[in-house]
């Protein structure tokens, strides 16, 4: 099994596997390495470890740690990455295609240009490419991709008011429904529970197991249950504080550990 490190590469932040060869990295250190694609700029995001390749996975090369001449070269790429979009824009126009263009990236040696848009249908970009081929001097990719993608790439703050999480840690998209809010006793408001991609929060699955835990241990709401001071009835659960309240008469409700009741 090859040692490889894994590799955060362009701005939707792919993840790539690369043997590192004779050189030693660290997570966050800056690199170039082969893929598939041609030579990128990738950031290290996993550590060194053994890996079962499937038939279909490349694994790359890291050819070097990046120096201050490969960074001076990602800033002129990113100079070029903003010339090529006014020319994609200009072209998508042109050919009027129903479709939204979200950007455009360079690999770090320029011999392919990924175009990453969204569009609701199915779009025939053939002519497309033939074109922006012919006028960028470069290979093209054309990159169909969602919404919530859109959003971990363009970034933006959310309701929380802090910087996407998408673009700051989250690697994979989890699955969410409107029973997450449920479970957590949200508004099912959907409008209130979506983000800026207009799907649902993913912040919505980070506590959930939580509360499904607590929840499965605790009887039911308006469930009579015993308690260090006698019975009452169960009327609230805190799954955050993993505590509940008890209503002993209409003005004597305490608060206990969920450990501390039982169902009667």
């Amino acid at each position: 099994m090859p040692m490889v490190v894994g590799v955060i590469v362009r701005r939707i932040k792919d993840k790539v596997y690369a043997q590192t060869g004779k050189y030693t990295v660290n997570l966050n250190d800056k690199v170039i390495l082969e893929t598939e694609h041609g030579t990128e700029f990738g950031v290290v995001c996993e550590k060194e470890k053994n890996i079962q390749p499937s038939k279909d996975m490349y694994i790359g090369k890291v050819l070097r740690i990046a120096t201050e001449n490969d960074l001076k070269r990602l800033v002129n790429n990113e100079n070029k990455n903003t010339q090529a979009r006014i020319t994609v824009s200009k072209k998508i126009q042109e050919h009027k295609l129903d479709m939204k263009l979200t950007c455009v990236q360079y690999t770090f040696d320029r011999t392919k240009l990924f175009i990453y848009y969204t569009s609701e249908t199915r779009v025939d970009f053939r002519e497309l490419i033939k074109d922006l081929a012919h006028s960028l001097k470069t290979r093209i990719q054309m990159v169909q991709i969602g919404v919530r993608d859109e959003s971990k790439i363009v970034g933006g703050v959310g309701v929380c008011g802090k910087q996407l999480c998408c673009q700051i840690f989250l690697k994979d998209f989890s699955s969410v429904t409107i029973d997450m809010a449920k479970d957590q006793d949200l508004s099912l408001n959907t409008a209130k529970l979506s983000g800026l991609c207009g799907r649902l929060m993913c912040c919505l699955a980070y506590e959930y197991d939580n509360y499904v835990k607590v929840k499965q241990c605790c009887p039911k709401i308006g469930s009579m249950v015993s308690t260090p001071q006698g019975k009452g009835k169960l009327v609230s659960i805190d799954c955050i504080k993993e505590t509940v309240k008890v209503e002993f008469s209409e003005n004597d409700i305490k608060e206990y550990k969920t450990n501390q009741i039982k169902k009667v």
